[in-house]
């Protein structure tokens, strides 16, 4: 799994002119979901983020989690990020799982995270056309992949 992570003031994502999720501060997780992918990326990224100390303690540092500020999350599925553009300028997604794989990692990566956090998780919509909006907050971005634990 790839996580493309984003601290946020406030983010939203909207589906047909519809406002599926919005939250406040706390984070925007973009998630791919790969072929090699199984329950043991979901436990260990949904953990990961939930501890991941991304937001400023009252002397400036990154020393704070999700579960120390009770921030908000959005998760929404993006494919693209096992683009692959090695061959070519046409970006190759074969390593990016099928639906009927990706989508039970998917929701089960948002339930971990639910778990974890004790609080629910706002989420795009598996396949959709979706605008995800987002004020990026510092900015950090983070990007973690579950093949190398990095």
């Amino acid at each position: 799994m790839r996580a493309l992570i984003q601290r946020v003031s406030e983010a939203s994502v909207t589906i047909d002119g519809r406002e599926k999720s919005r939250i406040g501060a706390g984070l925007l997780v973009l998630l791919g979901v790969e072929s090699a992918d199984g329950e043991a990326d979901v436990e260990w990224l949904a953990r990961k983020i939930s501890q991941l100390r991304l937001f400023e303690d009252d002397e400036g540092k990154m020393n704070r989690s999700l579960l120390d500020t009770g921030g908000d999350v959005i998760v929404v599925s993006q494919f693209t990020l096992h683009a692959s553009t090695k061959k070519g300028t046409r970006p190759s997604f074969a390593k990016a799982a099928r639906p009927e794989q990706a989508i039970p990692l998917y929701e089960g990566f948002v339930a971990a995270l639910e778990k974890e956090l004790g609080r629910p998780v706002g989420t795009g919509e598996f396949g959709a056309m979706m605008a995800v909006g987002l004020i990026n907050d510092g900015p950090v971005t983070l990007m973690i992949d579950t093949q190398n634990r990095e």
